[in-house]
């Protein structure tokens, strides 16, 4: 096990390359203030260093939302906002203390967006786990299609490629006009529960006309669940305490 200070006090830290990266994308982002003291026990739970991107948003900012709250991105957000983006430690529900017997389980649940999707950084044998991909890969539960898929990229990778906007093209045709105002109207623990649902003929034919309101994101995801359930009996296991 390596102790906090050596976790934190790295030669190269990622984030002022990130800050960098971060002012100089087109895509709207806000950073939320951080707490320090969550994000070093984070850290240290995490047993990931600031070089890495994960470690350093973990360190630094309370989370990303991007394009508006679209898609967010867990940190270690200061206070106790009852309505605030949620963190990293609590969507993955690590122990108070560190605990080297704590278990990510599947993986390590590193972003939600409005719709219930879950991005998922793969943990050591995804395959036990019953998702695509590799060891380390980003996966995504797909709401539309109750289901995961790989997407062939490590967690710098991938946050890369969001902030380049590659979101515009990973979403298209589950976006209408108006989203953004639906959307910038959520607080941070809330998604948009569709009718006739995502994964339906209808909602495939013409999102536009579904109705959408928003709903607290636990029930999104227990909808999730319960439907992988009755349809295949698939269980597409955690994605994430809310």
């Amino acid at each position: 096990m390596r102790e906090v200070n050596e976790l934190i006090n790295v030669d190269d830290p990622a984030w002022p390359l990130l800050l960098q990266e971060l002012s100089g994308t087109d895509v709207p982002v806000e950073i939320l203030p951080g707490d320090a003291e969550t994000g070093r026990a984070s850290l240290l739970q995490l047993q990931v260093s600031a070089r890495s991107n994960l470690g350093g948003i973990v360190l630094n900012c309370g989370g990303l939302l991007v394009d508006s709250g679209w898609l967010r991105i867990f940190g270690s957000p200061s206070g106790a906002d009852v309505e605030g983006l949620p963190g990293l430690a609590e969507i993955n529900a690590m122990p108070v203390t560190f605990d080297p017997a704590w278990p990510s389980g599947a993986g390590l649940v590193v972003a939600h967006d409005v719709l219930g999707g879950v991005f998922t950084l793969n943990g050591g044998n995804p395959r036990e786990a019953g998702r695509p991909g590799e060891p380390g890969e980003i996966v995504y539960f797909a709401p539309d299609a109750l289901g995961w898929e790989a997407l062939g990229a490590g967690h710098s990778a991938w946050l890369s490629w969001t902030l380049s906007g590659g979101l515009q093209e990973f979403y298209e045709g589950l976006r209408w006009d108006g989203w953004r105002d639906e959307v910038s109207a959520l607080n941070g623990r809330q998604g948009l529960s569709f009718f006739p649902p995502l994964w339906s003929a209808e909602a495939r034919q013409d999102l536009p006309a579904t109705s959408r309101r928003a709903v607290p994101m636990a029930e999104l995801l227990s909808l999730s669940r319960t439907s992988c359930l009755q349809f295949d009996g698939a269980d597409p296991g955690f994605l994430g305490a809310v």
